[in-house]
């Protein structure tokens, strides 16, 4: 693997861990991160885990791993703002989802197991600009206008 690689490997696993595992909770194996706790804002928060994600799946792209990897990237990024529409019950079930630890896994075992495009020094083709646009930055759009429609909402409320 590239220096350049290790260093996004590093980057999105620093993130992964402080979205989702920054502090365990005394006497238990549980551990919480910033994205729960940051979700307790009703859309802001949730607006702010959406663009964390970005970064991790950002670098899934630029390192080219498999479509269908994004696909489930995406996905875990779309559950993720699905449950933050839930007020108090979403950020709990935020705690065991761990969109940012998922993306994280998924794009360090493609780049550990060799199927990232970029290990291979190959240039991104149209056809997979496309099919990374469709499978994952879509869903990366949905989650923040998911966001974004939960904080006027909230705001409509308020005034």
């Amino acid at each position: 693997m590239t220096p350049e690689l290790e260093k996004r490997r590093a980057r999105h696993q620093r993130l992964a861990r402080v979205m989702d595992e920054a502090v365990r909770v005394p006497g238990t194996r549980l551990t919480i991160g910033l994205d729960p706790v940051i979700g307790l804002v009703p859309g802001i928060g949730d607006l702010a885990g959406s663009a964390v994600s970005s970064i991790i799946l950002t670098d899934a792209v630029r390192s080219r791993v498999p479509v269908p990897v994004l696909g489930r990237m995406g996905w875990n990024i779309i559950v993720d703002a699905l449950l933050g529409l839930v007020p108090l019950v979403g950020d709990a079930a935020d705690v065991v989802h761990r969109a940012h630890r998922k993306n994280s896994r998924l794009l360090s075992e493609s780049l550990e197991s060799g199927t990232a495009g970029a290990i291979h020094g190959r240039g991104p083709t149209v056809g997979y600009v496309a099919a990374a646009v469709l499978v994952a930055f879509l869903p990366l759009v949905l989650a923040l206008v998911v966001a974004v429609v939960a904080l006027v909402a909230v705001v409509s409320l308020v005034l």
